[in-house]
């Protein structure tokens, strides 16, 4: 009898506590009793920014949608199971993360100035041509070799250089751009970042006429309307559509360099020359990658076509047949601007930016303060805008982009018209003028965070007032 009495006493109290619940705490129901989360839209690049319609930080997250039992959608909890914590039956599919894009070619060597009885003797062994062709940067041949089944590419690389000792040997390495994306802008906010090194955009094509500049990149949209008009030849040098790079990060680019200056994206430079070339392949389904191969290859083109400045907004490790590249590049003359990286302040020096013969340009925000991605370094020479840079998305109109990669061209134009007077200024020289035109935000003198200091552009024209004025 008191047992009876006891299971009726609880019935009664699990009543009235429901009860409670749906009197004091109302639910959000709709026809189908609960609210269902809104469903986030993909932006122009493909990815996913995040940030929902309730306000949130560069992760996605915001407000009360941190906490498990809080509803996107209406700000409510979801159902009883989630307030009184009771086991869901939903299936909960794994989180598919993409696979690592890899680092080189697993079975491909690049070798320059490799002999011809050393090829003979190298074929012998097992390796393959895979291609040749003549590198007029250096004056000599370069080699994409194929290693032998079952041999590593360390022991590979101890064979070619046993076969010859003055050949330059090294893995292909795979580079990628630096970059990622952020939400639109609308107002005067859009050019708040360019404002904040003082960019004489009014008067910036009628002080100087600056010499070509080169562009190594992916794919560029040049049908995008803030290209049309403009001053931009795109070469490609891979075949097919399988591997063809996506567009966004090199229409991005070209529009902060040259963007025609009636439209959305005006450029830096509106109405220079631009060569770009198109070294990337995608990997997967959203990498984009440039093996050293291509990259030779590419800054080769362009020292053929008398370019004076390349802008690399691209980063990978440090690679013998590049540094040979490089250096062949700047001893002709070339001025090479590389972004300095996206993979954190404590991460090890990235290239071609790490090389002493390029300008490394890291990244700042509209408060001058550094961008929190940015790598660090002794080898970082200048800053310049690189978070929320306004530009030019991959199909139609514009967007917020972050990364190195987007400070890199501030540099690339400042550069074109500090030479423009003088297009054989050496390297030494410029970085001396370069120096005039940077405001030390950091520890006095070159810092691993800033380097020289954050680019002031707001005389720019004076120091080309020896040059006659000209219109580009």
């Amino acid at each position: 009898m008191l047992l009876t009495v006891k299971i009726k006493s609880l019935r009664l109290l699990a009543t009235a506590t429901i009860g409670w619940v749906l009197t004091v705490l109302p639910l959000p129901l709709g026809d189908a009793g609960f609210t269902m989360p809104a469903a986030l839209a993909d932006d122009d690049d493909g990815d996913d920014d995040g940030g929902g319609s309730g306000g949130g930080d560069d992760n996605g997250r915001g407000g009360d949608r941190d906490n498990p039992a809080y509803h996107r959608g209406g700000g409510g909890f979801h159902d009883l199971r989630s307030l009184f914590r009771w086991p869901s039956r939903e299936r909960r599919t794994p989180m598919r993360r993409p696979a690592p894009t890899p680092e080189q070619a697993h079975n491909e060597l690049v070798a320059i100035g490799l002999e011809e009885d050393a090829i003979a003797g190298l074929t012998q062994e097992g390796f393959a041509v895979d291609d040749r062709i003549q590198v007029s940067l250096i004056g000599s041949e370069m080699v994409r070799l194929i290693v032998p089944a079952g041999m590593t590419l360390d022991s590979a690389r101890a064979a070619v250089v046993a076969r010859s000792a003055t050949a330059v040997v090294d893995l292909n390495h795979f580079y990628q751009p630096q970059s990622e994306n952020k939400a639109g802008c609308s107002g005067e906010g859009c050019a708040l970042v360019r404002e904040i090194v003082g960019w004489p955009t009014s008067e910036i094509t009628r002080c100087a006429k600056p010499p070509r500049i080169g562009l190594i990149d992916t794919a560029i949209n040049i049908d995008h309307v803030t290209l049309t008009n403009t001053r931009l030849e795109v070469i490609r040098l891979s075949e097919g559509e399988a591997t063809k790079s996506g567009a966004q990060h090199g229409t991005a680019v070209a529009a902060l360099l040259i963007g025609h200056s009636d439209s959305r994206v005006p450029g830096l430079l509106p109405g220079a020359e631009l060569i770009a070339v198109d070294a990337f392949q995608r990997s997967g389904k959203t990498a984009d990658i440039a093996n050293i191969y291509d990259l030779v290859r590419a800054l080769d083109m362009l020292a053929q076509r008398d370019v004076k400045v390349v802008n690399l907004s691209l980063t990978g490790p440090a690679n013998a047949v590049l540094e040979k590249s490089v250096k062949a590049a700047t001893e002709s003359g070339m001025i090479l601007v590389a972004a300095a990286g996206n993979d954190g302040p404590n991460a090890k020096p990235v290239y071609p930016a790490a090389y002493d013969d390029v300008i490394a340009v890291t990244a700042v925000d509209k408060g001058r303060n550094p961008y929190r991605r940015a790598v660090r370094g002794d080898y970082i020479d200048i800053a310049a805008p690189g978070v929320g840079v306004w530009t030019a998305a991959s199909i139609s109109g514009a967007r917020q982009k972050t990364g190195t990669s987007f400070a890199a061209p501030f540099i690339t134009a400042a550069v074109s018209v500090l030479i423009a007077g003088d297009p054989d200024m050496s390297l030494e020289s410029l970085e001396a003028k370069i120096r005039q035109f940077t405001d030390d935000i950091g520890k006095p003198g070159k810092d691993p965070v800033f380097g020289w200091g954050l680019l002031n552009a707001s005389r720019l024209c004076e120091s080309s007032s020896d040059t006659k004025p000209s219109a580009l």
